[in-house]
């Protein structure tokens, strides 16, 4: 059931209207029953999967909190973090390692019997996200930085609320907890916000999004034969694609919590405007950065061990956050490339302005921007064949045939709207500054971006890029 789709329009509307008329306990139970029903639209099987991981975090995060016993504790967050690997690791990247075992193995002429247990299984929608956050909620306890949750359907709700359950933002405890536990009131004012929110990611989806995947698909589709402005072309494309298609999830989501009376974390910032590594994470999928930074980077020593076990934190973060991604080489390769440039900028300690909005500013941003697109490049290439073939044409043939405008106007044609948008939310540090407008320059640019969305936009309902993670 996606976001842009008639089926959830039609769920929201019988949902939306019973949580405005119960109380706080049943508006609980009544979401946590509508979050089921969205997630069984996919597959219902893989709810009882999900359920193994919410019973075990919720079991063992109320006997972290109530023993003495520091290895009792660390028992039960093992227990936790062990459950939730194994279910990840198992659907996940156990044929990924089984392959590439196999393949290591017959290098040296050796038969290998991991070959004969490859799972033929499905992926479960989501299950990175959830995954995260389950194990971010018993460590926080484990850490004594948030109670458990005194309720099992409290902590089940945490989870598998439907707006973040499928791609995000990864919620933690600590935020998202004492929101569900206390009563919500939901105000005139975060339902319009919210409205907004679900209309501008709607435009970012449907518009932007799903039209440049018409340039971006049949490039990377291709079987050799590149020229260096096709490729351009697709790398552009797919960084504007990739971008609007998950903020747009994370701005629908983000409105759905805003009607229901919910604060959900923003998960982009103008993450283009950026002009370093760093500052790019700090504004790209926050909640997944944030993650790594809190239980991966920090624990391995982050900055406050010497350099060499910086470099190394940075590395093995970023690495694993490639593969978090996908079981594929060239999210691996994507990782490894992110870690390399924050290994870079730290290494000699790059000067990059961060705020203002001047020349300098600007030559930064660009700069960085074709980094990033860079590796837009290994990310969305489909083997590392491909990366390499495409690598060649950009530095070494970039030839340009005519028949490639049409494609660079709607390239044009479907960035441009976003990108003076984007432009007009940095210089006002303001994400909702289009909301806060006067009501006739609103009603005038929801009537455009309307026109351009109905008239241009892709109807058909298209999932979101981040369902395969």
């Amino acid at each position: 059931m996606l976001f842009n789709s008639l089926e959830f329009l039609l769920f929201f509307l019988i949902v939306y209207p019973l949580y405005l008329l119960l109380k706080h306990q049943w508006q609980n139970r009544l979401l946590v029953i509508a979050s089921c029903i969205f997630y069984a639209a996919w597959n219902w099987k893989f709810l009882g999967i999900m359920f193994i991981s919410i019973s075990t975090d919720y079991f063992c995060a109320k006997n972290i909190y109530a023993s003495k016993d520091t290895k009792r504790k660390k028992l039960f967050l093992l227990l936790s973090i062990f459950v939730n690997l194994s279910i990840l690791g198992l659907f996940k990247y156990f044929n990924f390692f089984a392959a590439n075992i196999t393949g290591l193995l017959q290098l040296f002429h050796i038969n290998s019997p991991v070959t004969e247990h490859t799972l033929k299984i499905i992926l479960p929608i989501g299950i990175s996200f959830y995954t995260f956050e389950a194990i971010s909620y018993t460590v926080d306890v484990y850490r004594q930085q948030v109670e458990p949750a005194k309720k099992y359907w409290d902590y089940v709700l945490f989870v598998i609320y439907f707006p973040h359950l499928i791609a995000g933002p990864i919620m933690r405890a600590k935020t998202f907890l004492p929101q569900i536990t206390a009563p919500r009131k939901v105000s005139l004012e975060q339902f319009y916000e919210g409205c907004y929110l679900f209309f501008w990611g709607l435009f970012e989806k449907m518009y932007v999004a799903d039209n440049l995947a018409k340039i971006v698909n049949p490039i990377f589709a291709s079987q050799g034969a590149y020229e260096g402005a096709s490729v351009l072309l697709a790398i552009y494309a797919f960084a504007f694609q990739i971008f609007c298609d998950f903020d747009g999830y994370s701005n629908m989501a983000r409105g759905l919590g805003k009607m229901m009376g919910f604060e959900i974390t923003i998960n982009f910032k103008l993450p283009y405007f950026a002009t370093n590594p760093r500052e790019f994470w700090q504004r790209w999928h926050i909640s997944l950065s944030t993650w790594l930074r809190d239980y991966l980077y920090i624990p391995l020593g982050g900055n406050r061990m010497g350099q060499a076990r910086m470099y190394g934190a940075i590395f093995i973060t970023m690495f694993l956050g490639g593969l978090w991604h996908g079981a594929a080489w060239n999210f691996i390769l994507w990782g490894i490339y992110q870690a390399v440039l924050l290994m870079i900028y730290r290494l000699f300690n790059i000067d990059s302005q961060t705020e203002g909005y001047d020349i300098k500013r600007i030559f930064q941003t660009i700069l960085f921007f074709h980094l990033t697109v860079l590796g837009w490049l290994l990310f969305r290439a489909q083997s590392i064949h491909q990366i390499t073939q495409m690598l060649h044409a950009l530095f070494f043939n970039f030839n340009y045939y005519d028949q490639n405008i049409l494609l660079w106007l709607q390239f044009c044609a479907f960035t441009i709207p976003l990108l003076l948008i984007q432009c007009w939310q940095f210089k006002a540090n303001d994400l909702m500054v289009l909301y806060k407008q006067h009501w006739l320059l609103k009603a005038a640019l929801y009537a455009f971006l309307t026109y351009l969305l109905v008239g241009w936009g892709v109807l058909k309902s298209e999932e979101f890029i981040y369902f395969q993670f």
